[in-house]
This record gives C-alpha cells, structure tokens and sequence, in this order.
C-alpha cells in the first residue's frame, strides 16, 4: 500500500479494479479543508486518461509493472510477433491491443513490453521512429509565407505532413506520442 500523498509521476497503482499509472499530480490544500491529491492517471487495461481526486493520507495498492525490452519480429496476419534479443523468446500480440502502436512498428524496432501478473497491458515505443516515405507529391517551390507542408504516408500505411523538400524513397524522423514529422534520417 501507498499513500496518496507518496505518489509521483510514473508510479503504478490499482483502484477498483482498474490498473493506472501516474501521469501528473497535484496537491491542493486550502486552509480549513482536507488535503486533496488530484491526479491524471491513464488506464492501462483501457488506455483512457482520467482525472482520480483522493484525500490526503488515502491508501491505494501500489503493484509492480514487469516490463521487458523485446524488438518488432513480423507480422502473423492477425497478431504481432516480438522477440527478446537475450533470450530469443517470442511472445505473440494480439493486432486489437496495439491500434496506434502499429503505425509505428518497422523490422528489428526495439520497444518495451509492460505486463501484470501475466497481462499484457500495452507497449512503450521509442520517441521517435525511422520511417520511409513511400508516397508523396513532388514539391512545388512557391511564395509561401509559413511553412509549406504536403502529405505523406510511410511504409507502415501512416499518412504525415512532410516539408515540400521530402522526397518518395526518404526516412524521416516521426514522433511516436502525436504521430508528426520530426527531421530527415540518416
């Protein structure tokens, strides 16, 4: 158990049911009320962020996360293979719980698996990811007054707005938090 008061951002917790990790705090304390701890917490089971008030001195369970480093193997049609690169043990994932995470996916990408107790919660990627461009426009030089931007959609089906410079056949940096164009890879 852990206090209310105790928990930071990237700490782990259970409450009715539910699996949360801590995202932001905020302790508010006025002068004639009980300490109030509000927190942003994202559902890990549901990948919802929510708003949680507890009181000061409130106990929740706190748990441990097992989180293991794996890589991106292949795709089997309906699931995700990863693969530790230590031990070389596969581990299959479902396609239904990784639905933003496989715009992202290319071969040997390492990312870092999070289960609980045998539950697979979700995947942690990378910041940024290399990504080639396989279709976009030529750029047009013109008089813009801002920067000029063009779609184009990666190898992994992600559509992005790339600077007119990008070219088909190019890698380019993508943040993986929003999904935006970062910088041209090397």
């Amino acid at each position: 158990m852990v206090i209310s008061n105790e928990l930071k951002p990237g700490n782990y917790f259970t409450l009715d049911g539910n699996i949360y990790v801590v995202l932001d705090t905020l302790h508010n304390k006025t002068a004639m009320a009980k300490m109030v701890i509000k927190l942003k917490t994202k559902n890990l089971r549901t990948g919802a962020i929510t708003n949680i008030s507890l009181s000061g001195g409130e106990k929740v369970e706190d748990i441990r996360i097992d989180k293991e480093q794996m890589s991106y193997l292949y795709d089997e049609g309906d699931a995700i293979v990863f693969m530790n690169q230590e031990s070389y043990e596969q581990m299959s994932i479902s396609k239904d719980k990784l639905t933003n995470e496989l715009n992202f996916l290319v071969a040997d990408l390492p990312v870092e698996i999070i289960c609980y107790e045998g539950e697979f919660l979700g995947i942690n990627l990378p910041a940024k990811v290399a990504l080639e461009v396989t279709q976009t426009e030529p750029g047009v030089a013109g008089d813009t007054q801002t920067r000029a931007l063009k779609d184009a959609i990666c190898e992994t089906g992600l559509l992005i707005k790339v600077p007119l410079f990008i070219e088909q056949g190019e890698k380019v940096w993508v943040k993986t938090d929003d999904g935006s164009y970062d910088s041209r890879a090397n």
